[in-house]
């Protein structure tokens, strides 16, 4: 979920005679068929009224000659937030049993013209005023920059399947301060209380989905829990739906005052919850700071509104530090906001430093354990919102465990973190932006894709409060002519309708997710083939980063309990820092030097083993410039690894297998006035 504000834009009017036409039709028409359809993708008892789906042809099935699935990505939806925030700040349901009339209408308080669509006016800009009727009319929503009525209405995730999509990440999302200070709610604003409803209503939609098609399993909605349930379900030419979070304050873990308000326990029983409900990737943090990680700033106005909830929140703003290295979080929110209001007398948002730019929050020691937790349940971690202290301390430990569940599914993420991400064997995708910027962000980084050989995702972010890619006119350059192909070729895509309302992407942009083809069409004329090819590949890249989580196999320490020996050892009267504390297992402890730069620290690891890979968890008292040197003998050394630019933390050093029975740490510049101080030293083979 990510908030903006988009320009207002009117809709015209729909004549008296098309809407007594459509009512006729309604009163005369069908009702929900049960004659067999023909088609396997075209269901038996679609509900009458209902939306059209205008797409033509089968939907492409099975996998390419190399065995490796086809299909678009979108690795970030919000199916069901109108769920959310209370219940009342998206407006309209994914789907109703009682139809499209019920599941697309506006919320009570926006009728009779929109002027209690407080939180509308809040990101859109104008009054508010809008035209609250949807089905069958939709004069006014959903549009693209409408951010508060639904864009994820069932028949229009069809469309996108239909057009090429194989894969949809359904995140789960709610913010318990924003439901809070949000004027209209119908629930509790508990936020795993919204998280377990939502999970709920996904299964719930498969159910409605099936019944259209016959039974259990049959329809093209199909929610997963393993890579390779999801690539049998491409292989039939299904949408293989994964279940992820997008929460502040996941688990009850908010922290007030800088104390935490939730434990090891309640993280544990969080993750075993979510995961028993079907989640397999989820943010750690959002838009507010928690007892878990900080978070990557908001921009303008409406980061100094989200400023303004994080004191309400957690009784601290955000605070600023200069960056450490080219990674850095978005220009914090400064200017002035109607929130400001909502502060105590006397209480108000501090300014803050240009040149500080990064939070001073990284992860916490609840944040790693959380980290640790989803590597031990083979889930993978969404590292967009995170500061890029927490990000980086969390690729910190997947590169020294080689785990790659790491995702970043909408551009919230430093550009700069992308080839560690890649090398990683994670995946990236970009934010639903215009075809020109979205065009250019792919071409910017094709390169690390070829170098990595995987593909592209996009993240809608629907129902996100984002704002969508607004229309380029029915003049512009290299506009998009319908009908026109799906990009595998096998299906023809016209403009979709819905009720009274045809959308043109054109003269309309993305109001919905129906449109999501058109986008891509819109992307290919724009941007070219081969931007839309990387794309195509999305799916089979995402699964391959998943597969490789759940294959990924804990690495054997060789380090652990092994003779060790160095150069000195801090002496303290109370307390050993000699050199076997660095391999006893335990981050309590640690090995110290003394106050040079010329200090080493030996491993005997008992036996010649091939060493690929080791491990340097730092104190505060860090290497600079130090190398890894490796021997058979303890005589012979050759340097396999050396770095100048160390900065602490936790460093990994990888290169290629080498036979090796010693392995020998050289510092030989200290980061700082102490001397090198070690918590633990990794060896491994993988």
């Amino acid at each position: 979920m990510t908030v903006t504000g988009r320009p207002y834009r009117r809709r015209r009017n729909v004549t008296v005679v098309s809407l007594l036409l459509l009512v006729l039709a309604m009163a005369l028409g069908p009702a929900p068929s049960s004659a067999a359809a023909t088609d396997w993708w075209v269901p038996t008892a679609r509900p009458a009224p209902d939306s059209q789906i205008n797409v033509t042809g089968e939907p492409f099935t099975g996998t390419d000659a190399a065995g490796d699935v086809r299909g678009f990505v979108d690795a970030h939806n919000h199916l069901f937030a109108n769920e959310g925030f209370g219940g009342r700040l998206i407006c309209g349901k994914t789907f109703s049993e009682a139809g499209i009339a019920d599941a697309l209408k506006d919320c009570p308080e926006h009728y009779p013209d929109g002027s209690l669509a407080i939180f509308d006016y809040i990101t859109r800009g104008g009054d508010g005023k809008h035209d609250p009727v949807g089905w069958p009319t939709f004069k006014d929503w959903p549009a693209h920059d409408s951010l508060t009525h639904q864009q994820n209405y069932y028949a229009w995730v069809e469309r996108a399947w239909r057009g090429g999509q194989r894969v949809l990440v359904n995140d789960l999302v709610t913010n318990g301060v924003i439901c809070s200070v949000y004027f209209f709610k119908d629930r509790s604003c508990d936020e795993m209380t919204s998280i377990r409803l939502q999970a709920r209503l996904s299964y719930d939609l498969q159910d409605y989905i099936d019944r259209m098609y016959g039974g259990t399993g049959k329809g093209w909605f199909r929610i997963v829990t393993d890579s390779a349930q999801a690539r049998q379900v491409i292989e039939q030419g299904k949408l293989a739906v994964i279940l992820g979070v997008e929460t502040s304050e996941p688990f009850g873990c908010k922290q007030v005052l800088d104390i935490a308000q939730c434990s090891k326990a309640d993280i544990d029983a969080g993750l075993d919850e979510l995961y028993s409900l079907g989640v397999r990737s989820m943010f750690l943090c959002h838009k507010f700071d928690n007892a878990l990680c900080g978070v990557r700033f908001d921009e303008g106005g409406l980061g100094t509104a989200i400023n303004v909830g994080q004191f309400l929140s957690t009784g601290t703003f955000w605070k600023t530090e200069k960056c450490s290295g080219p990674q850095h979080d978005n220009p914090i929110g400064t200017a002035a906001s109607a929130a400001e209001a909502d502060l105590p007398a006397g209480v108000d948002v501090p300014s803050y430093d240009t040149d500080a730019q990064c939070n001073t929050r990284g992860l916490t020691d609840l944040g790693e354990y959380a980290v640790r937790g989803m590597m031990k349940r083979k889930m993978m971690l969404e590292i967009d919102h995170m500061s890029v202290k927490a990000a980086g301390r969390a690729l910190d430990i997947f590169e020294s465990a080689s785990y790659p569940g790491v995702l970043s599914s909408h551009s919230w993420m430093d550009l700069n973190w992308t080839e560690r991400v890649y090398g990683l064997g994670g995946f990236v995708a970009q934010y639903m932006h215009g075809s020109e910027e979205f065009a250019a962000e792919a071409k910017r980084t094709d390169a690390l894709r070829d170098k990595y050989q995987v593909g592209y995702g996009y993240g809608t972010d629907m129902n996100g409060v984002g704002g969508w890619p607004a229309p380029r006119g029915a003049d512009a350059a290299h506009k998009v002519t319908y009908p026109f192909k799906s990009v595998d070729g096998g299906s023809v895509i016209d403009r979709q309708t819905t009720g009274l309302r045809t959308w043109d992407l054109n003269t309309d942009g993305a109001a919905h997710y129906g449109l999501v083809p058109d986008w891509i069409e819109d992307i290919r004329l724009v941007g070219g083939q081969d931007v839309v090819d990387d794309l195509f590949r999305g799916a089979e890249s995402y699964l391959d980063t998943w597969g490789a989580t759940e294959r990924h196999q804990a690495g054997v320490n060789l380090a652990k309990g092994a003779s060790a020996s160095a150069s000195s050892a801090e002496w303290n009267p109370f307390t050993s820092y000699a050199p076997g504390r660095a391999v006893d297992g335990d981050t309590g402890t640690r090995w110290a030097s003394d106050w040079s730069d010329d200090q080493w620290l030996r491993i005997d690891l008992g036996a010649t083993n091939l060493v690929k890979r080791v491990t340097l968890d730092w104190e505060r008292a860090y290497g600079k410039s130090y190398r890894v040197d490796l021997s058979t003998d303890g005589a012979n050394w050759r340097t396999v690894w050396s770095t100048g630019s160390g900065d602490g933390g936790l460093d990994t050093a990888v290169f290629t297998a080498t036979p090796a029975r010693y392995v020998r740490v050289q510092g030989l510049g200290r980061g700082t006035e102490w001397g090198y101080s070690l918590r633990e030293l990794g060896v491994y083979s993988n």
